[in-house]
């Protein structure tokens, strides 16, 4: 699968994460402005998890990488990176209460790690819990030294601001961009072509994505062809304008005030999607940081998920179809 993107709105979605120290900041500092301060933040490196349900998507292993995919443990959660393979790991609802909606989940982390406890499987079973089925994309990610501690110093070096990464006009958005745009398709197209067995109206598929993964859903969405979600949720990504096309899906938006990568570069987005008379849903959080997910926190961003059901179920998803 090719994917197209329009190179202005991408360039942008570059320019934000791969520029500057953003990819590194989020990374090192989402959740340390999130969990409570006792979490500890130091990455352990820890055997790759059990995923037995894990399906790989027939993407093919990410072009020119050589370092083996490697997992984490950080801020009490636990975190993936130099993924080659992407797979999709389902999260089936009791089928007593399943609504035959579905949501595709895209764990962050600045392209470079993927967030998959706190921004994933933990997502996709509170999900599961409601009758949506969900299925974590595990998406390919730009590699990173193999070791960890040189992994470690990389991102140190880039958050220092010692590291600088070509300007923008040198990379190539559809280049950088295409991978994970890709995954994403195999995503929605192998979870349409098992739905009678997944008990799933292929028709109510959508997609919620947070940072990096918020960029990834948006894309997916206006640029994503024959992907279509039904409707989709950027959790603290930017919000920057995008053209809307006509049938662009409802959607909804989580964001934090206090976000130091998003909340101070304005709304464009929201105001996009009202004019082109889209549904949207915009909740600005006093506080949370970056990177809260399903942490529990004392700040009301932590009630983001509870009112993304709501929203789920205002739209008709927490009940099968009529």
């Amino acid at each position: 699968m090719k994917a197209e993107i329009h190179k202005p709105f991408a360039a942008r979605l570059v320019h934000q994460l791969l520029t500057g120290v953003g990819a590194a900041a989020i990374v090192l500092t989402c959740a340390l402005t999130s969990p409570a301060h006792a979490l500890d933040d130091k990455m352990t490196p820890i055997a790759t998890p059990a995923q037995p349900n894990a399906i790989e998507l027939g993407t093919g292993p990410l072009p020119g990488a050589t370092a083996k995919e490697a997992w984490h443990s950080q801020y009490g959660s636990v975190f993936a990176r130099n993924v080659t393979v992407a797979t999709l790991t389902p999260f089936l609802p009791d089928p007593a209460k399943a609504t035959g909606a579905a949501v595709i989940v895209a764990p962050g982390g600045g392209f470079m790690t993927l967030s998959m406890e706190n921004e994933g499987w933990q997502v996709a079973q509170a999900l599961a819990d409601h009758g949506v089925a969900a299925f974590v994309l595990k998406y390919r990610l730009n590699p990173t030294p193999e070791d960890m501690g040189a992994f470690e110093h990389s991102m140190a070096e880039m958050f220092s601001g010692a590291a600088r990464p070509r300007p923008p006009a040198q990379q190539d958005p559809a280049t950088a961009l295409a991978p994970q745009i890709n995954d994403a398709r195999a995503a929605f197209a192998l979870v349409r072509s098992r739905a009678a067995e997944w008990h799933i109206d292929p028709d109510r598929v959508g997609m919620v994505g947070f940072s990096a993964g918020a960029m990834l859903t948006l894309s997916t969405a206006l640029y994503g062809q024959d992907a279509k979600p039904a409707f989709i949720g950027d959790i603290y990504g930017p919000l920057m304008p995008v053209t809307v096309p006509a049938d662009a899906p409802p959607l909804f938006v989580a964001l934090a005030s206090d976000d130091p990568f998003f909340a101070n570069a304005g709304y464009g987005l929201i105001d996009n999607w009202r004019a082109a008379k889209r549904p949207v849903e915009f909740h600005l959080f006093e506080q949370g940081g970056h990177g809260f997910g399903m942490y529990k926190k004392e700040t009301t961003s932590t009630g983001w998920f509870d009112e993304f059901v709501l929203w789920l179920g205002m739209h008709g998803y927490l009940k099968p179809k009529a």
